[in-house]
């Protein structure tokens, strides 16, 4: 009797996450935390709000230009109006990762912003993990001061 009851259990419980759908809503597909695109500011106006903290909470939308193509461990954010830096997005706790095939798209990021200086050896890292040539990773010379975005949530907002 026990053990049926178990089995039925172990049963009803591989049933039910077999039919879980990954989360989706009516405005993109989720990764991490949902998120809807409410107050969400444009990608320009981070650094404007940036220059006078180190680190602030914020929902932003922009463009991703890059992703990691080891694992989609990260990306990179730009603006759609030039002049902007972009902006590398990593996730929080590692807890989930971006499809290889996101670059170009529009996304909604939602998490925590801030300023810090990113090592030769990480800028080396992340070159290696965007495919970049020899002579290019060679080339990263210098400390990069820049903004990192760590986010709990993404939105792909581009079909």
């Amino acid at each position: 009797m026990l053990k049926s009851l178990l089995l039925s259990f172990c049963t009803l419980v591989f049933f039910t996450a077999c039919a879980q759908k990954p989360t989706t809503a009516g405005d993109g597909k989720h990764f991490g935390a949902p998120i809807t695109a409410k107050k969400a500011i444009p990608y320009e106006k981070v650094m404007a709000k940036m220059e006078k903290v180190d680190s602030m909470s914020m929902k932003v939308t922009g463009r991703v230009k890059e992703v990691c193509l080891k694992k989609g461990c990260w990306m990179t954010l730009v603006s759609d109006k030039p002049g902007y830096p972009e902006m590398r997005v990593t996730f929080k706790d590692y807890a989930f990762f971006m499809p290889k095939d996101l670059s170009g798209k529009r996304v909604v990021i939602d998490g925590f912003a801030r300023v810090e200086t990113t090592s030769v050896e990480v800028l080396r890292h992340y070159a290696e993990d965007a495919k970049k040539s020899p002579e290019e990773i060679a080339a990263i010379k210098t400390p990069k001061r820049e903004v990192a975005f760590e986010a709990a949530g993404v939105l792909i907002l581009d079909k």
